[in-house]
């Protein structure tokens, strides 16, 4: 019970990583708010596992979505002590040059602005706490950019970023920023960055991780609780690779 006691936000929480989040925390002994735009997935979500799980429509992209979350975040529990910027999204892969301005678009607002409006509302209670964990979910394609995925992978390089920015300034505050790099995972998301789902290109992903598997939902639940539990009192700036190896 690591984080019993706990109150998080977990946005994109309804499936893949974020559902893996929210399923460990809420064994570890957290209160968990999934924050997605699909709510019947997150409703669905959050009757299999049970606990306390409250479930509100957040567009991570939209300023008084994201207040209207963390509002409903305080009425439910009182106080934030974790949030986990998890929701995300990429394009389909593409030259860098054939990808269209809507998509690029959409990216940097999904990966990028999401991060910048929940800070401008969860860090000024973190603050006035003298603590809280923020956890943002990035990717290896941060860290180590795949071709034909330029722009998403920048979303996430600039992720990794942010998070060294924020620990840095809100250490003094108390408040820990930390990222996880995953690397591709059976995830709903796993068939737009392959392209396509076959055995061919799924053993060329898979020929790039050295462990020789995907990631799964647990594996970064595992990774994140640790990373927002006081066990990782010490820890922040960091840029956790869960990776199978693929980074080295």
């Amino acid at each position: 019970m690591r984080l019993a006691g706990k109150t998080a936000i977990v946005t994109g929480g309804a499936s893949g990583f974020g559902a893996g989040i929210v399923r460990k925390f809420v064994a570890e002994g957290a209160c968990v708010m999934i924050a997605d735009l699909n709510t019947d997935l997150a409703q669905e979500t959050a009757e299999q596992i049970g606990g306390n799980v409250e479930v509100i429509h957040c567009n991570v992209a939209n300023d008084a979505s994201v207040r209207a979350m963390v509002e409903a975040a305080q009425t439910a529990f009182g106080q934030i002590d974790i949030l986990v910027n998890n929701a995300g999204t990429t394009h389909l892969p593409a030259p860098m040059e054939d990808v269209t301005e809507e998509d690029f678009d959409k990216v940097f607002a999904v990966n990028c602005k999401s991060v910048y409006l929940t800070a401008k509302y969860v860090v000024p209670l973190m603050k006035a706490e003298g603590s809280g964990a923020i956890l943002n979910v990035a990717s290896t394609a941060g860290v180590s950019p795949r071709p034909r995925l330029n722009w998403y992978n920048a979303s996430k390089g600039w992720m990794n970023n942010a998070t060294k920015g924020m620990a840095v300034e809100l250490a003094p505050s108390g408040v820990r920023v930390n990222a996880i790099n995953p690397v591709a995972g059976e995830t709903p998301l796993l068939k737009t960055f392959m392209g396509e789902d076959t055995p061919e290109v799924r053993a060329k992903f898979l020929s790039t991780i050295p462990l020789g598997r995907f990631s799964s939902p647990e594996d970064m639940g595992n990774a994140a609780c640790y990373l927002c539990s006081d066990e990782a009192s010490m820890v922040t700036g960091v840029c956790m690779e869960v990776d199978g190896g693929r980074c080295i």
